[in-house]
């Protein structure tokens, strides 16, 4: 009688067994047929099962972990992607207005006997050539911060002194606008961590934007000051607690027109003048560069003058 028992309660449990496996080899070949489904199809599905058991519902936890994840990687991708495609689309109108007027004036420079207007003609197109340029490096810089790989080396660098320098490379640009610039320059020496072209590149397109959208009265300031509580006391108060901080203001035309929560984005432009001798790209890539060096970049509305503050940790 008790072996009947025993046969009985073994039988039925070997059955049971066969069921469990069955249920857990369909389930697999489920597992398998969505998996196949999602590589052949463009979808944000997940994996779905009817079972828990034998560790299947973890298995389908991890499995839609990484499907997450890609999703998300790939839907960056695409965003990364159209991002660089629109910028070109933007560009290509920005750099075919120059290449149109250039040949118009080559046109009138070939046509041209009067030795004074033919100077004329080739410093207007000294003048488109050098904006192609400069927009074309833009692209190349943007370009460059938009893949992953790109890293800054980061160096002990003077940043007054590179400042200063900055500036007066602009002295022919202040002398043929008529402006005479405003500089509150400190005289110490300030070392920051920063990579030396990128942080010139900064100066650069800082002081360009001023020059480009400004009304001829520009201020460019750089000083020190201590980022920690007034009241510490002299021992707490040490270098690595001190900012420097890089002003570049300018007055505008039309302040209201002026979204000083876009200015950092591509493209943004208050004026027309992003058509004539700038890419749009100039305070985006300031932004992501000083960024990228460990400091801070912002803009502001004083009145009718519009500040570019920057700011790094010294040395």
């Amino acid at each position: 009688m008790i072996w009947k028992i025993l046969t009985v309660i073994l039988a039925v449990s070997v059955a049971v067994l066969i069921a469990v496996l069955v249920k857990i080899r369909a389930q697999l070949r489920d597992i398998n047929e969505q998996l196949d489904f999602l590589c052949e199809k463009d979808t944000n599905m997940l994996l779905l099962t009817d079972t828990n058991m034998a560790d299947i519902g973890r298995l389908k936890e991890r499995i839609n972990r990484f499907l997450e994840q890609w999703h998300r990687q790939r839907e960056a991708a695409a965003k990364k992607e159209q991002m660089i495609s629109d910028t070109y689309t933007n560009l290509s109108h920005d750099i075919r207005t120059p290449l149109t007027s250039l040949d118009g004036y080559f046109q009138l420079l070939r046509d041209e006997t009067d030795k004074s207007a033919q100077e004329h003609y080739i410093d207007i197109i000294q003048e488109r050539i050098t904006s192609l340029k400069d927009m074309l490096e833009e692209l190349f810089m943007f370009t460059k911060l938009k893949n992953d790989s790109f890293k800054l080396e980061l160096s002990n660098c003077c940043v007054s002194r590179l400042l200063k320098q900055t500036v007066f490379s602009y002295y022919e640009e202040w002398k043929k606008q008529g402006i005479e610039p405003s500089l509150d320059i400190c005289e110490d020496t300030i070392f920051i961590t920063a990579n030396v072209q990128a942080l010139r590149r900064v100066f650069q397109n800082v002081i360009k934007n001023a020059l480009v959208h400004g009304q001829k009265s520009i201020c460019i300031q750089m000083r020190q000051q201590d980022s920690c509580n007034c009241r510490a006391s002299d021992d707490e108060r040490t270098s690595k607690n001190r900012i420097v901080h890089i002003l570049v203001s300018n007055d505008v035309k039309n302040p209201d027109d002026i979204d000083v929560d876009k200015v950092f984005e591509r493209f943004y432009k208050a004026d027309e003048a992003r058509s004539i001798s700038s890419s749009g790209l100039g305070l985006s890539i300031a932004k992501e560069l000083v960024e990228r060096m460990g400091g801070s970049i912002e803009a502001r509305l004083e009145g009718k003058r519009f500040v570019v503050e920057i700011q790094f940790e010294c040395e």
